[in-house]
This record gives structure tokens, C-alpha cells and sequence, in this order.
């Protein structure tokens, strides 16, 4: 009787069970259950792959001793696949991996694309879109903004309006509207626009307190001073001078010869007219531009001056008077150590000491007054680019910066490039004000000259680590510098840099020297085409640098600082490996 009433009992109990079991709460328990089995073997999965996680200052370890470790996870593995659990959340997440690479993957082909549009249109011909352009399958008007280039036609068209006087009048049109503003419809009536007497230089930056002292005005007298009002006034006396080519004289000596030239020239009331120069004799210096300083930059006098000095040559009485003097009239200490115009005073007595050597400013020293006048004298003589010059940089941007422009461009886009791309006219804020912005490079930007090789029978020479040394002072300050454009005609230095993980090196793409040799025989080496070019370039990008890291014993540097004192760039400072072997 026991045993029946106990089976009758389980029957009972086993009917009660499954009635349990197949209502709906009861599932929605077991589900749930089966749920969290999934995410314990998953969390304990992940846990095992990385060995220990640690969280919150507090390690969390899986288990990984004996077979019981291996018996438990093999348990957890089997009863997870035995469950038919889809875990979503996960599946979500891999479809967004999944979409964020496939957008990654569109956005690498997009700037890849933009990349090749642009440095199509670098090299397309006057009559048209180039074959490149038409290849790569995007017209011209769908093309967005390059804002690491320059449109060197337009930019050459305003400068030249400012370099040369209007019909009958006496100053140039400098006024206070800048750049295109000037061509403003607004601007034809000239009423709301300062007079170009009392106006400076356009092409000085930044206020006096950013520039050397009287920058502003010794600019626009030095114009004045070469731009006389007619230039076949008996009154008006020349010096006209080849550029130097003597074996051995590099860019910078060449440059710094015509800025004691150019001294003489304001102390004997001349105006300066520089003649042959070796170093633009090539192919890519077009007609008259050819073995002259015009291919480069702006002449340092009107036509009508050069003129009218060439015409005086072949005259002997000119010769006798005085009125026409050559280089050769002048010997090489009056060219070299001449006396500075004293027409402004002596303002280099007044220098800010912003330069750092060994750790200390440089408050004073000998050759304060050179130091002032070569800034002034380099500053006049590249104060405005060519279309070829302005051409050259945009090349060495766009190689450089070139992908991180157009990846900036791309990841801002609205839509898809070039698929949505749209035709839009430009605004006048876009015409008149933003196109007098300079163009995009990565900032803040330090620029890094190396002097080493031949130089060392000139001054102190320093390995790459100790530019890198003040180069790390200056992060200590401003931590966000990452950016390093860096010249030097070493190999050497460009290896070393790669070992430098920290920063970002830009450098233009030229063979440099391995092991011993002149700076002579190396420029021979690369022609002087290339030899000219490339250095131009890394003097106008350092010029325009945030920061400057060099050696003031090498000419080149000291005239680079000049450029950037006389650029707005006096208060970013200079730190130098060594100093002038003249101070």
C-alpha cells in the first residue's frame, strides 16, 4: 500500500512539474537563466585569453591550476554551445567594426583620390584640365579648396599691383585693406581706405614689437629709396653688380654680399641693380627671368631703373661722373664689413634679446648693427615670391602635407567625396577675406636647419642629438609640438631622425651627401637646378615656421633668422647650437 500511495506521489509531483514548467513565467526564468550561463563563460572566456585583469588598482586572475581548471571550463564551454542562445549585443558591435572599416576603407580611397586630383592640378597645363584630371574621372569644378596650396597667378597679380606705383602718383597703393580687398567693388571709390602715404610695407607682419625695431618703416623707405619717381633724373646715380660666383660661395654668402651691396648703395644714394646670377641659369628660369634674381623674387628696382643703369653703362661719361658704379668699384671689406646705414639711427641698440645660446638670451654682442641690417636687407630682396617660387612651395607642401590636407578635407565633407559633391560659387568672404590666409600646414611647426659636413672650418659643429636636445626644450614648454620640418644636406641626419618616434619629420626629397664631401661638389652633384631650388624652399618654410632650432655660425641661419625677425616671429625666439664666430 506504501508503494502505490508513494508512486501516486511522484505522479502527482511530476504532473505539477510540467505544469510548472510549461507555463510562462517559468520559461521566461529558464531563458534567463540559460542567458546568464552565456555571459558568465563569455566574461570567463575573455578573462582566460588575457591572463589577468586588472581594474581599479585590483587584479583579477583566471584560473589556471590542475585539471579542475580545465574540467570547469570545458563544462561551461559545452553547456553554452548546448544552449541555443544568440548573443546580440555582441553581433551589433561587430556590425558596427564592420561599417566603421567599410567607411574607413571609403575614406582611405577618397583621400587617396583627392591626393591625385590635387597634384594633377599642380602640374595641369594653361589651356586646360590636364589628362590626369580627365583620367582620374572629377572635373575641376567638383574639386574642394586645397588649403595647404596657393593660387600662384593671383597671388603674383596682387603683389605685383603693390610693388609698383599707379599713374601719377607718388606712393604705391599700400592702404589698410589687405590683399583682394583691395579689387572689392567697394574699394573702386577709395573712401574708406587709409592713404598710401602714411601706409607700410604690405609685406611685413606682425606689430613693431614683433618685428626688429622701425621694421615697418625701413621697409617702406627702402622701397622708396629704389622706386625713385624718375628714374632718368640727372640726380639719380647707380650701382649696378653681378651676384657673387666665386668657387666655394654658397647660397647664403651670395645673399649676404648683396646685402652689404645694397648698403652701400643706400649710404652713397644709389639705387642698387643686381645683374647676373649663376644660380637661376637653368631650364626652369624662363626668358627674361633667366640668370636673374627675378626668377625667384620681385626685382629690387622698376624695369625702367634697370634700364635706364644698363644704358648708362655704355656710357664714359657716366663713368667719369660717378653716376654709374660697378661691384668691382667697391673692394671686399667695404662689401662685407661696410658701414650700416645710419639713416635711421642705430634702432639694433634697441634689439630684444630673444635668442638662446647654451641655455642663456644673448642680451648683447659685437656685430648688433650687421645682424639688424642683413634682417632689413634680406627681408627688401625677398619680400615678394615669384609665380615660379610660390609654385615650388606649394609642391614641397603638397608632398609633405599633402595627405593629411586632403584626409582633413574628406572626414569634414558632408556627404560622400566626390559623389556629393556640389558646384557652389564662391562668396565674397570666401574671394576678398580668406583668400589672404596663408596656406595649411600642421602647427605649431619647428623648423630644424643642420649644418654640418664642410662647415666645421667655420664654427662648432654639434651632432643631430643636441638639435633635438633644444628641440625638446622647446616641447617641455609648448607640449603639442609634434612637427619638425628639417633641412640638412646630410644623410646621416635624415636616418637619425627616424629613431625619433615622438615627432613628426617633414623634409624635401633630394639626394643628400654620405660621408665627406665640399658643399661644391655636392651641389655640382645634384645640378643647379635642384641645387638652387631646394634650399630656397627649406629658407621660406623655416622662415614661416612657429619655432627655429639652428646654428647662427652658418650664414644660412643667421639669415633665416633675419627673415623671421623682420616676419612677426621675434617673440617665438631662436635657439642656436652655437653663435656668429664674428660676435
Amino acid at each position: 500500500m506504501e508503494p502505490l500511495n508513494q508512486k501516486s506521489l511522484e505522479r502527482a509531483v511530476s504532473q505539477k512539474a510540467l505544469q510548472m514548467g510549461s507555463s510562462f513565467p517559468c520559461q521566461i526564468c529558464v531563458v534567463g537563466f540559460l542567458c546568464g550561463v552565456c555571459l558568465t563563460s563569455l566574461f570567463l572566456a575573455t578573462l582566460t585569453s588575457f591572463g589577468t585583469f586588472e581594474f581599479g588598482g585590483f587584479s583579477f586572475s583566471t584560473i589556471s591550476e590542475g585539471a579542475s581548471a580545465e574540467n570547469s571550463s570545458s563544462e561551461i564551454i559545452s553547456m553554452v554551445a548546448g544552449t541555443n542562445c544568440s548573443f546580440k549585443p555582441i553581433i551589433r558591435t561587430e556590425r558596427i567594426v564592420d561599417s566603421l572599416r567599410s567607411e574607413e576603407m571609403i575614406n582611405n580611397e577618397s583621400v587617396s583620390l583627392l591626393y591625385s586630383v590635387w597634384s594633377a592640378l599642380l602640374t595641369e597645363s594653361e589651356s586646360g584640365e590636364s589628362d590626369d584630371l580627365q583620367r582620374l574621372g572629377v572635373s575641376t569644378s567638383r574639386v574642394p579648396n586645397a588649403p595647404h596650396l596657393e593660387n600662384c597667378k593671383l597671388k603674383t597679380q596682387v603683389n605685383e599691383r603693390l610693388d609698383k606705383r599707379a599713374e601719377n602718383e607718388t606712393y604705391p597703393p599700400w592702404t589698410s585693406w589687405k590683399g583682394l580687398l583691395a579689387k572689392y567693388p567697394a574699394a573702386a571709390t577709395n573712401e574708406h581706405q587709409a592713404t598710401s602715404e602714411g601706409a607700410y610695407a604690405p609685406w611685413i607682419t606682425g606689430s613693431d614689437e614683433e618685428n626688429y625695431p622701425l621694421t615697418r618703416k625701413v621697409q617702406r623707405d627702402i622701397w622708396m629709396h629704389q622706386h625713385p619717381l624718375n628714374c632718368r633724373d640727372p640726380s639719380v646715380k647707380f650701382l649696378v653688380a653681378d651676384w657673387e660666383r666665386l668657387p666655394g660661395f654658397g647660397i647664403g654668402a651670395q645673399i649676404a654680399g648683396m646685402c652689404g651691396l645694397l648698403a652701400i648703395a643706400i649710404n652713397e644714394k644709389r639705387v642698387l641693380v643686381t645683374n647676373y646670377y649663376n644660380r637661376a641659369d637653368h631650364d626652369g628660369c624662363k626668358d627674361s627671368s633667366r640668370s636673374s634674381w627675378s626668377c625667384y623674387f620681385f626685382p629690387e628696382t622698376s624695369q625702367e631703373c634697370r634700364d635706364r643703369a644698363f644704358e648708362l653703362m655704355g656710357s664714359e661719361e657716366a663713368w667719369k661722373k660717378g653716376t654709374i658704379k660697378a661691384k668691382e668699384s667697391y673692394n671686399s671689406k667695404q662689401i662685407w664689413a661696410g658701414p650700416t646705414p645710419r639713416t635711421w639711427g642705430d634702432p639694433w641698440s634697441h634689439l630684444q634679446p630673444t635668442t638662446d645660446i647654451n641655455g642663456s638670451l644673448v642680451a648683447y654682442h659685437r656685430k648688433m648693427d650687421r645682424r639688424w641690417w642683413r634682417a632689413q636687407a634680406v627681408r627688401y630682396l625677398m619680400r615678394f615670391q615669384t609665380e615660379y617660387t610660390c609654385g615650388l612651395l606649394n609642391v614641397a607642401r603638397h608632398t609633405a602635407f599633402g595627405k593629411e590636407a586632403a584626409n582633413m578635407v574628406v572626414t569634414t565633407f558632408e556627404g560622400k567625396w566626390p559623389k556629393d559633391a556640389m558646384v557652389d560659387r564662391r562668396s565674397d568672404i570666401e574671394e576678398f577675406v580668406w583668400s589672404s590666409h596663408k596656406p595649411w600646414m600642421p602647427r605649431p611647426l619647428l623648423s630644424m636647419h643642420v649644418r654640418m659636413g664642410d662647415k666645421a672650418c667655420e664654427m662648432k659643429v654639434v651632432e643631430f642629438e643636441e638639435y633635438m636636445g633644444l628641440a625638446g626644450r622647446i616641447r617641455k614648454r609648448f607640449p603639442q609640438l609634434k612637427s619638425v620640418w628639417l633641412s640638412t644636406e646630410m644623410q646621416e641626419v635624415i636616418d637619425k631622425s627616424r629613431s625619433y618616434r615622438h615627432w613628426d619629420f617633414y623634409y624635401t626629397n633630394v639626394t643628400r651627401q654620405v660621408g665627406n664631401m665640399t658643399m661644391a661638389t655636392y651641389e655640382t652633384s645634384l645640378g643647379r637646378e635642384t641645387s638652387t631650388n631646394y634650399p630656397l624652399v627649406n629658407f621660406l618654410m623655416a622662415s614661416e615656421a612657429d619655432f627655429f632650432v639652428g646654428a647662427l655660425g652658418s650664414t644660412w641661419c643667421f639669415l633665416i633668422d633675419g627673415m623671421r625677425n623682420t616676419g612677426g616671429k621675434v617673440m617665438a625666439g631662436y635657439l642656436s647650437v652655437n653663435k656668429d664666430r664674428f660676435w
